[in-house]
């Protein structure tokens, strides 16, 4: 058997190839799966924008120099297993190589998930090395499966970046204005959902002219302006600014209008071709431009509530906004399926170049397969 893997040149990320290679043989205590579907968002062209310093490269890393392999979510059924724990013909959910299959060392097992042991991911995240088992795991059911590829790992960054502001008291900028750049994007209009909650807030959606309307038509920002027309909004406004796109002109722009911008959060990098450079966020006036890291407020909110308190809080504001998106009404998404190798490139192509619906959401499938088996 062979294992085919979509390649993309770290420093030119509209380059890519695939390769395949001969699956080598397993040793014990490892499984091999075949991924039969994952999403392909804005996030996942975050993930190979910061593939370098935040170390998305290194989950699943290649022997091709200057190659990298991006990371996505999706669902993957073992094959083949010589762990005494995990069966063959188990479903999972979890964080997987643009590939037809991968293989894992499953550690810490319990009913409802297993930890990654490969001994490259020791020092990564444990979010990103987290196996969810779908026959325990309590958000999966076999008809959603597209929903939860798409938007379970954004809406976690989306609430924990609420659950952060609001930790830190939006840091003095209340009353006032949260901005978020890139609004059409799923995990922006997921904040923008868990903001419009808040009291005392103007949410305040920026996106690109095209996608304006859009935006106005979710509901959960309170105003929607054009990148070129923050003039609308006074320039004395206490406010934060969520930053989705990583533009640096953008970021510039903000930080020099506001002069009441109390915090600067920077999320993704949806807007490739204009990021702002490495070492730049010292320039800017006001304050300093942090990466925001959702693993650290995972640590301390668990540290805070426990495990099971948090999982409930997190799974019952995740219920809410998928009834909302799902709302048989007005919809804010509907899916697009891409099997096979070509219909993968064209789709990479897409969402890299920030082209199309935004109410599409790209579910893809190298195997050529994507309903559960």
């Amino acid at each position: 058997m062979s294992t085919t893997r979509f390649l993309v040149r770290k420093d030119d990320l509209a380059s890519t190839r695939l390769h395949a290679t001969d699956d080598p043989p397993l040793a014990n205590g490892q499984v091999r799966v075949r991924i039969d579907r994952f999403a392909l968002t804005s996030n996942n062209i975050t993930y190979a924008a910061f593939g370098d310093s935040m170390s998305y490269w290194q989950f699943y890393p290649t022997d091709e120099d200057g190659w990298g392999i991006i990371p996505v979510w999706g669902f993957a059924t073992v094959v083949h297993s010589l762990h005494p724990g995990v069966a063959v013909g188990e479903r999972l959910y979890g964080y997987f190589p643009m590939a037809t299959g991968a293989v894992l060392t499953p550690q810490r097992l319990s009913p409802e998930r297993f930890g990654e042991g490969a001994p490259h991911r020791a020092e990564l995240p444990a979010v990103y090395n987290q196996y969810f088992r779908c026959g325990s795991d309590p958000l999966y059911t076999a008809d959603t499966e597209d929903l939860q590829a798409l938007l379970r790992p954004l809406f976690i960054t989306s609430w924990l970046i609420d659950d952060f502001l609001d930790d830190n008291d939006f840091f003095g900028a209340r009353p006032g204005a949260v901005l978020l750049s890139s609004a059409s994007s799923k995990t922006a209009y997921g904040t923008a959902f868990q903001l419009a909650q808040r009291e005392g807030l103007q949410v305040v959606g920026l996106t690109s002219a095209a996608n304006q309307a859009f935006c106005e038509s979710l509901g959960c920002y309170h105003r929607v302006l054009a990148y070129d027309a923050l003039d609308q909004l006074a320039a004395d406004t206490p406010c934060v600014y969520v930053d989705f796109a990583g533009s640096g002109e953008l970021r510039r722009a903000i930080h020099t209008r506001f002069g009441r911008l109390k915090y600067s959060a920077v999320i993704g990098g949806t807007h490739v071709q204009e990021l702002a450079p490495a070492g730049t966020a010292r320039a800017l006036p006001g304050p300093r431009a942090t990466f925001f890291f959702a693993p650290a407020q995972i640590r301390k909110r668990t540290a805070e509530w426990g495990a099971g308190a948090f999982g409930e809080r997190m799974a019952e504001a995740w219920r809410q906004f998928t009834a909302r998106v799902t709302n048989a009404t007005a919809p804010w998404l509907r899916v697009a399926h891409h099997e096979g190798e070509a219909a993968v490139r064209a789709a990479y192509g897409e969402v890299l170049a920030g082209r199309g619906d935004p109410r599409v959401g790209h579910i893809l499938s190298l195997a050529g397969r994507s309903a559960p088996s």
